[in-house]
């Protein structure tokens, strides 16, 4: 089993254990609620729906990522987690203005809370296990680069958040009686939640888009100028993009036009190489030689040019916004 298949394998086997958990989360936030009669508990489990509902969606986009490429698709299935996890945000941000609602109801109508002693161990209880969960979900999707299981961990964490607001005025209830106290505590954490799910739907679609990715961008470009060679004369018209956990890089590299097919081939790899290297996911090359040109001789560094010219002007310091120009670079 190679490394990739292994990451695909448990990165679904978590997705299972959180799917798992979700739904024994939501019995236990049912349970809590018909102890209470609180209707921010209530909205609470009615928010855990969404977990689960999410959690089998994130499961079978991850088993849809882990496919390998076909006719049909030939990327790969990658992206299919930025689709669910745009929808899961969605999800997030309904579950919001559902609390909203139960919020003003409550507010509206009034009621008086019962067996808050047994309905705050059992919420608290959730919270613990939620934000644990969150916290390894999101830990271990930023180690394999997985928008699904990231998400995964948000929507967890920012769950995790409700649950001790409501824990909180169930707990403020409890000591004062003040029972409109847990109405407005939903409230404030209803809008968090829609803020949530705006931030992650927002995540998923630049992904959809093949928006870039500056920090990613800046990473490949200081590796590019760290470790640049001189018979590297050129690179620009690079494109980046993400499918799931894997990239595909697109660039154009100018070598000297009188190498040979095969000397050129081999800067090119070694470029490649570099990158694949110092780039902890698995990336899709796709680089275009060009021939250097009279334009290139102000900007080429190699000192014993048997075909020169034009006189050496300047070193240009290769940078994401001229990297991705579409034009070779020139001294002006």
């Amino acid at each position: 089993m190679n490394v990739q298949k292994k990451n695909n394998k448990d990165k679904l086997a978590f997705q299972k254990l959180i799917a798992v958990f979700g739904i024994i989360l939501f019995i236990g936030k049912i349970v809590a609620w018909k102890l209470t009669g609180s209707d921010a508990v209530f909205s609470d489990a009615m928010e855990s729906i969404v977990n689960v509902i999410s959690a089998f969606m994130g499961l079978y986009s991850l088993y849809l990522a882990a496919k390998p490429k076909d006719e049909d698709h030939p990327y790969g299935h990658g992206k299919v987690e930025f689709v669910t996890s745009g929808i899961e945000g969605a999800l997030i941000a309904i579950a919001g203005i559902m609390i909203i609602y139960e919020g003003i109801n409550s507010l509206i109508t009034g009621k008086i809370l019962q067996k808050l002693d047994w309905g705050i161990a059992i919420i608290a209880a959730t919270a613990i296990v939620n934000y644990l969960l969150g916290y390894i979900s999101i830990k271990k999707g930023k180690h394999e680069n997985s928008h699904v299981l990231i998400s995964s961990g948000k929507h967890l964490q920012s769950d995790t958040i409700t649950t001790l607001g409501v824990v909180i005025s169930l707990v403020i209830v409890y000591l004062t009686k003040i029972y409109w106290l847990d109405s407005a505590v939903a409230l404030i954490f209803g809008f968090y939640i829609i803020l949530i799910g705006y931030k992650i739907i927002r995540k998923s679609l630049s992904g959809i888009m093949d928006e870039q990715d500056p920090d990613l961008l800046n990473q490949i470009i200081k590796v590019l100028e760290e470790n640049r060679r001189t018979e590297w004369i050129d690179v620009h018209n690079m494109k980046i993009q993400q499918f799931g956990a894997n990239l595909h890089i697109d660039a154009h590299i100018t070598l000297p036009w009188y190498y040979s097919l095969r000397d050129a081939h081999n800067e090119m790899e070694k470029m490649i190489i570099l990158l694949a290297k110092n780039t902890k996911r698995s990336v899709e090359f796709n680089f275009h030689m060009d021939d250097c040109k009279p334009i290139s001789c102000p900007v080429c560094q190699i000192a014993d040019c048997p075909v020169r010219e034009q006189d050496f002007v300047k070193r240009v310091t290769w940078t994401p916004e001229n990297v991705t120009c579409v034009d070779k670079h020139t001294a002006d």
